[in-house]
């Protein structure tokens, strides 16, 4: 007999009460040093199965903030030493796949979702994750919500393949666990959460020294690193043509093409000023200045394709300057006391915006610094274009330019 969403009366097996408090107990107590969520899953399945629970399949249904994802399953099968993390993307909620899943019933305010599945029948068609885990040998299915604070609610799930399903000691056993789940849980997601937010807003390397107490004006350190600014030409003029939303969409193309060779390469991209940016290749990795140069190149093939994109929809191609230097900067949190900015500044960073800026003079779309080619391997790349005295600085540079740009 099977009870799809039920209500069922908590009872207590007088036989249990010491083994129940065993999982319930390190949950509570000895899991400070678990950092990640679906190592903790794991190690909690692990010990009701030594506990004699009858568990056989976990799962947890999380709803996460994210800049890519809207979701996330962690799910634990008997054997496994690690757990599968799948991610979901924003707008599931409203698609079919999302609908047919039994998690739904929970997010919409049922209290319990239970599925006998020993024998098929009509309520086992309901969900295809039912068919699934019945032909796969599973008797008995549960899920309950996890509430965090603030209204959030996310899901847990329990299977066994025990030939009549979950005992009632079981249940009992299983349902005690929630509170303290939830709380374990809201921890290591509110610790994810703050980890994912500094990475989206200041880079992940400066999301590290702020996770490691980088949080008092002033703090922060000076190093080498070589420096790239890139900033768009005559959009201003752009932004009057088109309506917001086509504006937004274009200027994130911009960012995509340009940041995400950044990032692969090593680069850590500090911050984004309108539609400009400002990343650094810390010199501690020896191949800090052809990274960024590959950085540049792979982000103008980019370019070029978004371009032609653009062109093909009646909208103007991108034009865009970069300057590019190396030097010490000074890297660190500056701002008033109460809002901080962590970010990198210095006579070097200065001159690679002054770089930036020349670009509109010399009709180049890159130039770059002597004291950047010198670090880099690519004399066989790079055209001399002479020294120039930039806006605000007393020494002439010396810059180069890519060939292939004239």
């Amino acid at each position: 007999m099977s009870n799809t969403v039920s209500h069922l009366p908590r009872t207590r097996s007088g036989s249990w009460p010491h083994k129940r408090r065993a999982v319930l107990d390190w949950l509570m107590n000895d899991t400070s040093a678990q950092r990640f969520l679906d190592n903790l899953l794991v190690e909690m399945c692990e010990r009701l199965v030594a506990d004699g629970i009858s568990v056989a399949r976990s799962s947890l249904h999380l709803r996460i903030q994210h800049p890519q994802w809207q979701g996330a399953r962690i799910l634990w099968q008997s054997g496994a030493v690690e757990a599968e993390i799948d991610t979901f993307d924003y707008n599931v909620d409203t698609t079919e796949i999302f609908l047919r899943k039994p998690a739904t019933e929970i997010y919409n305010g049922a209290l319990e979702v239970r599925q006998h599945l020993v024998a098929r029948t009509d309520e086992i068609s309901k969900y295809p994750l039912f068919e699934e885990l019945h032909r796969e040998g599973y008797t008995d299915y549960v899920a309950w919500p996890i509430k965090h604070t603030l209204g959030k609610c996310h899901v847990v799930t329990f299977a066994t393949k025990r030939p009549l399903g979950f005992l009632q000691h079981e249940m009992d056993y299983l349902k005690d666990l929630l509170p303290a789940l939830a709380l374990a849980s809201e921890i290591r997601m509110k610790n994810a959460m703050a980890r994912t937010l500094l990475e989206t807003y200041v880079g992940a390397h400066a999301g590290a020294e702020i996770l490691a107490g980088a949080t008092t004006r002033g703090s922060g350190k000076t190093f080498k690193a070589a420096i790239m600014i890139c900033d768009l030409r005559d959009f201003t003029a752009l932004s009057d043509l088109w309506p917001r939303d086509d504006i937004i969409e274009i200027l994130n193309g911009y960012f995509d093409a340009i940041c995400d060779p950044i990032e692969t390469r090593g680069g850590e991209i500090l911050k984004f000023m309108g539609d400009g940016l400002l990343a650094i290749f810390p010199l501690s990795n020896p191949d800090a200045c052809d990274d960024l140069l590959y950085a540049i190149k792979e982000g103008q093939s980019r370019m070029e394709t978004l371009n032609g994109q653009l062109l093909e929809t009646g909208k103007d191609a991108l034009r865009y300057g970069i300057g590019v230097h190396v030097g010490d900067v000074m890297y660190g949190n500056i701002g008033s006391r109460k809002r901080l900015d962590f970010t990198a500044i210095g006579p070097a960073v200065n001159i690679a915006s002054r770089l930036e800026e020349f670009t509109k003079k010399t009709k180049q779309s890159v130039l770059l610094s002597a004291e950047f080619i010198s670090l880099a391997n690519c004399s066989s790349e790079v055209v001399a274009l002479g020294s120039h005295r930039l806006r605000g600085l007393e020494t002439p540079v010396s810059i180069f330019g890519l060939i292939e740009e004239g």
